[in-house]
């Protein structure tokens, strides 16, 4: 499970940086958290296939969040996507989107679906290898950050060592769950002699744009990694409030507070062209910490 940053700015690009965006991989397949401009040309840059992705969430409804995903979902169907595509969003996007594709008679070549996000907390989507919640934040406007939580599919099977112990296949689900076998003969196959540890659960926490607050520290508890935004570092702290946003080192209080494994730091106002204020603030609360970079995969 990785997080690779498309897009690590706040409103303006600048210096390089583009609008939020993020690309998470699991479990073979592409999950989008926002889609601000350029994020298609950012997944060609750093080699996203679009057939792999299934589900976007959108965190809500200013631009820099989400004025790339017309183009990218127009240009899915024009190199001819036929897989169905989930956007998650504000119920006001849904909208946006249908006038966009009228006035431009869009017909999508693949089925399209939009899912308004709830006024509080909700599981969004779940399938056997992962699960996506939404919860709200603080901001402007009515916004929402994302929890994307790996499951754990039990015990690793060693097929080889299953044969010499002549177990059958269909006792292989039991060895995930960590039973022992027991042979005809009543002898007993411990279950870690034809068994390792599988992957572990993993959480992942995109809290979006927001001021600082603790409001949604408990749907993000114990996370193993924690995106947070950080629009400016903490000398304009009352700036940040006026705002909506949030400051380095508030970022790191959230993770300290949530008992995070690691905080990433995003959404950087386009005022600032060196990001190294930003990290240096932020880990004298929650050492563990990186300032993002667009095109580098961070494992959760």
């Amino acid at each position: 499970m990785k997080v690779t940053i498309l897009g690590n700015n706040s409103a303006l690009p600048a210096f390089g940086r583009h609008p939020t965006c993020q690309i998470v991989s699991i479990s073979g397949g592409l999950i989008m958290l926002d889609c601000g401009e350029g994020a298609q040309i950012q997944m060609q840059r750093f080699g996203f296939r679009w057939r792999k992705l299934e589900n976007i969430f959108i965190s809500h409804l200013h631009g820099d969040h989400y004025f790339g995903l017309p183009g990218l979902v127009n240009s899915m169907s024009l190199l001819g996507r036929t897989a169905p595509l989930h956007v998650f969003g504000p119920a006001g996007l849904e909208s946006i989107m249908q006038q966009i594709f009228d006035v431009a008679e869009t017909v999508l070549a693949f089925p399209y679906y939009f899912h308004p996000l709830p006024e509080g907390a909700a599981l969004l989507t779940e399938n056997e290898f992962f699960k996506v919640s939404c919860f709200p934040v603080e901001h402007r406007i009515p916004c929402h950050g994302f929890l994307i939580e790996r499951k754990t599919r039990g015990r690793k099977i060693d097929p080889e060592r299953c044969r010499e112990y002549e177990i059958p296949a269909y006792f292989y689900d039991r060895l995930k769950a960590g039973e022992d076998y027991t042979q005809k003969d009543g002898s007993v196959v411990k279950n870690e002699w034809v068994t390792e540890d599988g992957p572990s659960p993993r959480k992942y926490a995109f809290c979006a744009d927001t001021r600082y607050s603790e409001s949604y520290l408990p749907y993000i508890m114990d996370a193993d990694t924690i995106y947070h935004e950080c629009t400016y570092v903490h000398a304009e702290v009352e700036k940040a409030h006026a705002r909506f946003h949030s400051t380095s080192m508030e970022a790191a209080e959230v993770a300290l507070k949530a008992n995070a494994k690691q905080l990433l730091l995003g959404h950087f106002s386009s005022k600032y062209k060196e990001l190294d204020q930003f990290r240096e603030e932020a880990a004298a609360i929650f050492p563990n910490v990186l300032v993002t970079q667009e095109g580098v995969a961070y494992e959760i």
